[in-house]
């Protein structure tokens, strides 16, 4: 069993998450465009995100990973990357499962993600964790919709 922990912003486990981050979303990078922005993601913006939202891991180490994000109808949910090695193993099913406890104590009555078009694996799996789909957004400068959004109620 993995212990969850949300992380400070001075966590020295923020560096073995983006790394995480890194590998796990590193497999994306030929199948969608335009480029992840996990290109952009840095230690210090972790921090950052420790500080405006929450970090959540299951280790330790830290094995699987999320970063919750607060927005007036929703907790946001990103960069969920769970170790290859222990996919099928229900750690992204914890991880939802924290951000719907962290949801309902804020009042919040959903969860929200966003994946893209091309990775119809990660649509199926996030069917199978309860989310809908709910809208197609498109990235700058782009005609086509690039990302899907997609929904989970927060159960009382």
């Amino acid at each position: 069993m993995f212990t969850p922990k949300r992380h400070a912003p001075d966590d020295p486990d923020l560096g073995h998450i983006l790394a995480l981050i890194r590998e796990n979303f590193a497999y994306m990078e030929a199948r969608i465009d335009p480029p992840s922005s996990m290109h952009r993601l840095t230690r210090e913006a972790l921090a950052e995100a420790c500080e405006t939202g929450e970090v959540w891991s299951l280790g330790p180490p830290p094995r699987a990973c999320v970063v919750l994000t607060f927005k007036p109808y929703a907790l946001y949910l990103g960069k969920l990357a769970t170790d290859k090695t222990l996919r099928g193993q229900g750690l992204a099913r914890q991880l939802v499962e924290i951000a719907e406890h962290r949801a309902r104590a804020l009042g919040l009555p959903r969860l929200e993600l966003q994946t893209r078009v091309e990775l119809v694996e990660n649509h199926r799996a996030f069917e199978r964790l309860g989310f809908v789909k709910t809208g197609e957004t498109a990235h700058d400068v782009y005609d086509r919709p690039t990302s899907i959004t997609m929904q989970r109620p927060v159960t009382p």
